[in-house]
């Protein structure tokens, strides 16, 4: 398939469906519904930490942040780049993502409005073409809210200063639109060390995002070599948060997957956390 950014007719075509998560409909339902909590209180929430790993693994962390926050009409996505391609801020602004659930339009006007206040984000499809991160939210998305649009947002690594400028846009960019949005940060906590040192490392960088300290968290991971991929997408959304009225951070659920697979020696670590203007 050509990409062409400038196609409000362009459809992205699922990248990591039945290796992920399935590729069919009824099963990726059933899927889901194994992830998920129920009869639990939902809220609605400014913002959204959550893992991109395959389903078995992490999507028991994600389900459970899901299974919590009420969705808006509009969520913006915010994922590291594992790729290497497209712009450094790549923000997918037409087009359609075709999953197993369901087609989901983007917001055009908010992606666009994003582009405008900050001349950091660029539009650009071919970062998203093969990306996982945003992907993997999309199914527990669709579960519980049968109509949404998305922004999706691919970022390469950049500085602190970077993020700053990058959530100031953003900021900006769903002011000008007056209202709601879900902001989600797509990411892996630490990679291919041990459970007991995963979990040390992780919970220096959960304490950050519980403190709603986005600067500290960036410098944490940098100091302590924690290997959290979306280290950019979680430090753009909690600098977007406070702006637009954060009050209260939590951690719903951590594991890793050596608690899936029995191996001890080399996990990667999730984290879901939900931050709340109340």
């Amino acid at each position: 398939m050509i990409f062409s950014d400038k196609e409000s007719h362009e459809k992205r075509q699922p990248a990591v469906a039945g290796r992920f998560y399935p590729a069919q409909r009824e099963a990726l339902v059933r899927e889901v519904e194994a992830h998920i909590e129920r009869n639990v209180e939902k809220s609605p929430v400014l913002g959204i930490v959550v893992p991109h790993a395959g389903f078995k693994y992490s999507g028991d962390v994600a389900g459970a942040v899901y299974s919590r926050i009420e969705i808006p009409d509009t969520v913006i996505l915010i994922g590291p780049n594992h790729t290497g391609q497209g712009e450094a801020v790549a923000v997918m602004t037409e087009g359609i993502w075709s999953m197993p659930m369901g087609d989901i339009g983007i917001d055009r006007e908010l992606a666009n409005a994003i582009c405008e206040e900050t001349v950091m984000a660029k539009e650009d499809s071919s970062a998203h073409r093969f990306e996982h991160s945003l992907e993997t939210q999309l199914p527990f998305l669709q579960y519980f809210k049968k109509e949404f649009k998305i922004v999706p947002i691919c970022l390469m690594r950049m500085k602190v200063s970077a993020c700053k400028v990058l959530s100031e846009g953003i900021v900006r960019a769903v002011n000008r639109r007056g209202k709601s949005v879900l902001l989600v940060a797509s990411s892996d906590m630490t990679h291919y060390e041990s459970h007991d040192r995963a979990g040390t490392k992780d919970r220096l960088a959960i304490t950050c995002i519980k403190n709603r300290d986005p600067v500290g968290l960036f410098e944490t991971v940098q100091s302590e070599k924690i290997t959290m991929c979306g280290v950019n997408p979680v430090t753009v959304m909690l600098l977007c948060a406070e702006s637009l009225g954060a009050k209260k951070a939590e951690l719903v659920k951590y594991m890793t997957s050596g608690e899936v697979t029995g191996d001890m020696e080399q996990v990667v670590g999730y984290a879901g956390m939900i931050i709340k203007d109340c």
